[in-house]
């Protein structure tokens, strides 16, 4: 009887395990099919809103930098940006520089284009000579004629859009920035 009851109790451990790996198994599959829709979805930016509010897509734009490179927001899809929109004679804005070159160079997790609003600067050549005593080392790119910034909507200044590695708009900021705050937002975006 003992050999039996021991046979019985032996087959009904070999059932629990089979149908406990069963359920493994077939959840795992659910768990994979789950992560590759995700994954095909999350490619797929063809229904992304263009627009400035967090969740879409900026507009795309080239500018020239002070070195005369042209730049295209679009090349940077990717990479982490910090879009910052500026000029030489705004107080908020030069208080906020020097944490943007100490975050430049101390955290590579992003890239820094600072949009000099240069239609709106009052004497030629500011922009060079703000960063040269600046010693600001990331690009400055040159908005002449005012087109990127009323794309933007640019009304106050300093303005920054964080925008994360798919080109997606994760937050604007109104007003200046120190290195803590850009660091911390910047590390909460993908």
């Amino acid at each position: 009887m003992n050999k039996r009851i021991l046979s019985l109790a032996l087959i009904g451990v070999l059932i629990a395990i089979f149908l406990v790996n069963f359920v493994r198994h077939q959840q795992d599959q659910k768990e994979k099919e789950a992560a590759a829709q995700l994954a095909s979805e999350s490619m797929d930016l063809s229904d992304v809103e263009k627009g400035l509010s967090k969740g879409d897509q900026p507009p795309d734009f080239t500018l020239t930098t002070l070195e005369g490179k042209e730049v295209r927001l679009s090349d940077y899809k990717g990479q982490k940006v910090i879009l910052n929109f500026w000029a030489t004679w705004c107080p908020p804005c030069k208080a906020e520089m020097p944490h943007m070159e100490e975050y430049y160079q101390e955290e590579p997790n992003a890239e820094i284009l600072a949009v000099n609003l240069t239609s709106q600067e009052h004497v030629d050549g500011a922009a060079q000579k703000f960063v040269d005593g600046y010693k600001i080392t990331f690009p400055v790119l040159l908005d002449e004629d005012g087109a990127v910034g009323d794309a933007y909507s640019i009304i106050t200044i300093p303005t920054t859009f964080m925008i994360d590695s798919k080109g997606i708009i994760q937050h604007k900021i109104l007003g200046p920035m120190n290195q803590e705050m850009m660091k911390e937002m910047v590390e909460g975006m993908n």
